[in-house]
Formats: C-alpha cells, sequence, structure tokens
C-alpha cells in the first residue's frame, strides 16, 4: 500500500519563510530577521487580500526566502531545516491528519511527504512518522541555497511520485487546495484536508472523503 501526501496546509498550517526567519534570528542576526519580515508584509496583505495569488506568493517566497541562510553548506542547510520543522511545521501540524499517516504506516504502508517546499525542509517532518521526502531539490553554489529545475508543483508533483516509485498510482492521496486535484486523481482514495473552497467544490463533486473544515486565507 502506497500513501502519498502533500505537506503545507495538509500536515502542517506552519510556514516555511517564517520558519526560516526564526533561524536567522535566533542563530544569525535579529536585525536581518527582522527585515525580511517586514520586507514581506507589503505582498502577504495583497496575498491574503486576494490581489494576488496566494499559492504562488507562499511558493515564491519560500524560495527567495532560501537566501537568508548566509555562508550555506550542508550543516547549516541541516541546522536551519531541522529548525524550521522543529519549531513552527512540527508544532502546528495538524494531530488528526498526522496520526492517519501514522496509522498507515503502523499497517505496513510505505507513506510519502510529497511537496513543492524545498526537501530538506520536508525530510525532518517526514522522519518524524516514519514517512519519505519527495520534495523540490535544492543544491549550496558559492555559499547560496538554490532549487534544482522547478518547483515539484502540480501536475509536476504527481509525474514526480510516480516516477520515484515506479506506479501508474497510489492507494490513499491527502491534499488540501485545487493545486493537490492531480496528485488526489491519481489515488483510489482520495482525501481533502481542510480543503480551500476550490478543492471542497470538488471534492464534493466527485464525492471525495473531506477532512476538517474550509480554512481562512491567512
Amino acid at each position: 500500500m502506497i500513501v502519498a501526501s502533500d505537506l503545507m496546509g495538509t500536515l502542517t498550517t506552519g510556514s516555511p519563510f517564517l520558519g526560516l526567519v526564526d533561524w536567522v534570528r535566533h542563530n544569525q542576526n535579529k536585525l536581518r530577521a527582522n527585515f525580511h519580515f517586514a520586507a514581506a508584509m507589503p505582498s502577504y496583505i495583497l496575498a491574503k487580500n486576494g490581489l494576488i495569488d496566494w499559492q504562488a506568493w507562499g511558493q515564491k517566497l519560500m524560495v527567495d526566502s532560501l537566501a537568508y541562510i548566509k555562508d550555506a553548506n550542508p550543516e547549516k542547510l541541516a541546522h536551519a531545516s531541522e529548525w524550521v520543522v522543529e519549531h513552527d511545521f512540527w508544532k502546528k501540524r495538524r494531530e488528526d491528519v498526522v496520526a492517519r499517516l501514522v496509522k498507515h504506516r503502523e499497517q505496513g504502508a510505505k507513506v510519502y511527504i510529497a511537496s513543492s517546499v524545498v526537501e530538506p525542509f520536508i525530510e525532518p517532518f517526514a522522519r518524524r512518522i516514519g514517512a519519505q521526502a519527495i520534495g523540490t531539490p535544492v543544491e549550496i553554489v558559492g555559499g547560496r541555497v538554490r532549487m534544482v529545475g522547478k518547483l515539484m508543483a502540480n501536475e509536476k508533483k504527481i509525474e514526480q511520485v510516480l516516477s520515484r516509485l515506479g506506479v501508474d498510482r497510489v492507494d490513499v492521496a491527502y491534499g488540501d487546495t485545487i493545486l493537490d486535484v492531480p496528485l488526489l486523481e491519481h489515488s483510489d482514495h482520495p482525501v481533502a484536508v481542510y480543503p480551500e473552497a476550490k478543492l471542497k467544490a470538488v471534492a464534493l463533486q466527485r464525492g471525495w472523503e473531506i477532512i476538517g473544515d474550509t480554512p481562512k486565507i491567512g
């Protein structure tokens, strides 16, 4: 049995940006952390009010924030990733959904967290529940962390999952936004988790399982 789950909004309400800013505040420079936070506020207000796309804004913010890790090396990236999970993702985890994934694993399923989030940020969360991570790969070049290729999102996410696992479908899939529809469509049991309005409408129309109430953006 193969189970695939999105991360952001599905397993946690945390933020890669906020987690990384917190790491900068405690491990590099408090003033610079405050600057990064303040600089993101204007676009956050636009996204929260629907003036720019919420998902696209969040993804770009995550990618841009990789530059916050100054003089990056593998050890520093690993430390920042563990910090992001320990101080943000894990604290804000959706315990009901995480419990379901743990139960799947205990029953013998192979569990994968598939997300557009950079893979180092997924791995510490995945380890906590005995899952494996499939995310956007990164590399370190000249002391900077950068993406390798494009974000693993939308159709690219399910393509990567199926390719890496060597299967045509998964048994169970969990997602929270309309961007997760390709993943959910390639599962025998799709589950919409605290779905945003567009995904909830699709889930209701297709008779998919729904967990939790539709959240408010921001």
